[in-house]
């Protein structure tokens, strides 16, 4: 009697088969827990960058004094965003009681998502309207060449 051991080719594909269906679907995963890593990181920056602007500048009526590399070092934090793109802050031309923070090198997808998210507190916010985000740009310049403004002050 001859045992044969082993196994045979079509089984070889078949497992390795099932094991690309698993290694796509876990790579779908992680894409999207990237994604969302990077978009919380840059909420949480800008708050700490707008917290930081009202402590430094909050004793004078307006934000005309605002400085980039001054406040990034006051703050104790990099301008770089996880983008790889820069936040800017500059100060509304139209009213200097205002102030702007830029994210430069989005992609099409995350400009749009940070365009319509809620930022609070932001001018022009409304609360649960999903209307009004306090934010504008304009997401069709291409990857990692879009902007997002949010607007802050009175």
């Amino acid at each position: 009697m001859k045992y044969e051991s082993g196994r045979s080719m079509i089984e070889m594909l078949g497992v390795l088969a099932i094991m690309g269906v698993i290694t796509v679907g876990a790579i779908g995963l992680i894409s999207t827990a990237m994604r969302t890593q990077k978009r919380n990181t840059v909420n949480e920056e800008v708050l700490q960058i707008v917290t930081g602007v009202r402590q430094l500048l909050g004793e004078y009526d307006d934000f005309s004094n605002i400085n980039n590399s001054t406040i990034f070092g006051a703050i104790g934090m990099s301008a770089k965003n996880p983008y790889g793109g820069t936040y800017e802050l500059a100060v509304d031309s139209t009213n200097n009681r205002q102030f702007i923070v830029s994210v430069t090198g989005l992609s099409d997808g995350d400009c749009e998502y940070f365009v319509t998210k809620a930022w609070s507190d932001s001018v022009e916010y409304i609360a649960s309207d999903g209307k009004k985000s306090g934010a504008s740009g304009n997401c069709n310049a291409g990857n990692g060449k879009n902007v997002v403004k949010i607007t802050y002050g009175e």
